[in-house]
């Protein structure tokens, strides 16, 4: 009898691999208190105004997972309106660069320009690079200057260029895109048009391999709010003297897009969903 047993015991070792959770399989090897924190295989798509309510509908353990996920964000301004939005909802991303590897969250705000997007490329990617043995979600932001009719084209040929090697070099790791964040028009565009160019192109090229976080239609309220035919951000999420940016001020009249402190944290959630859907 105990050698039948010992036969059975070697077989259901045999079957087991280890580290793996036999009711999930292909999932996330669990933790030892039974949460899930690790990443799973992400689920590629958009995640736009939608993405408010998915957020708050996750279990709060859910939610959490993402704090374990060495993620960098690169940005300006508007992405330090989604940093603090991120952080009034619980999610605080800490502070990383060449020498100081990410932990979970973490984001940086770009030393050159804005107004430079093929410099804010380069710098991506050798942050990306310096860190490939731990990073495993990456998110470039444009800012709102770096993209008009003139340039678009050239900033989808470097952005691709970018992605595509930074996919072959660091192994495993997942990509959130954001599309190019609007600003308040209200006599004539002025590079929104461009921006809403670069945005469907980014939807139509990753949305099978990556998460494409839609902030353009989140700010115009699903394209409520526009000037023609051109998108541009409702004024219940601009910053301005009634609400403000937590960090960047008020906005003037017309040309610019920082988000209100009230809007940043709602808006937010679905910038917090589409880090959870391209790692769970």
């Amino acid at each position: 009898m105990k050698k039948l047993l010992f036969i059975t015991l070697l077989g259901f070792i045999a079957c087991s691999k280890p580290g793996t959770d036999p009711d999930n399989p292909g999932g996330p090897d669990p933790e030892p208190n039974g949460e899930q924190t690790g990443t799973g295989k992400g689920e590629p798509g958009i995640v736009g105004l939608s993405g408010i309510e998915a957020w708050d509908k996750l279990a709060a353990t859910e939610r959490n997972r993402i704090k374990a996920w060495n993620t960098v964000f690169m940005h300006q301004s508007v992405g330090g309106d989604l940093e603090d939005g991120a952080e009034a909802n619980g999610f605080k991303f800490e502070y990383f660069d060449l020498a100081a590897a990410p932990k979970g969250l973490s984001g940086n705000v770009f030393s050159v320009s804005n107004g430079d997007p093929m410099g804010k490329m380069a710098e991506f990617k050798k942050n990306v690079i310096a860190h490939q043995a731990s990073v495993k979600i990456a998110i470039f932001k444009f800012g709102y200057a770096d993209i008009n009719d003139t340039n678009r084209e050239d900033v989808k040929a470097a952005y691709k260029k970018m992605i595509d090697e930074l996919r072959t070099q660091v192994t495993g790791i997942r990509f959130v895109h954001i599309t190019p964040p609007l600003i308040y028009i209200v006599t004539r565009d002025d590079g929104n048009a461009a921006k809403m160019n670069v945005a469907q192109w980014m939807k139509d090229t990753f949305k099978t391999t990556d998460v494409i976080y839609e902030l353009e239609e989140i700010e115009s309220n699903n394209g409520a709010c526009k000037l023609g035919n051109v998108l541009t951000i409702c004024d219940e999420n601009r910053s301005t003297e009634a609400c403000s940016s937590k960090n960047q001020g008020v906005d003037a009249a017309e040309g610019q897009g920082h988000l209100c402190e009230k809007a940043a944290t709602r808006i937010s959630k679905a910038f917090l969903m589409s880090i959870y859907n391209a790692g769970k």
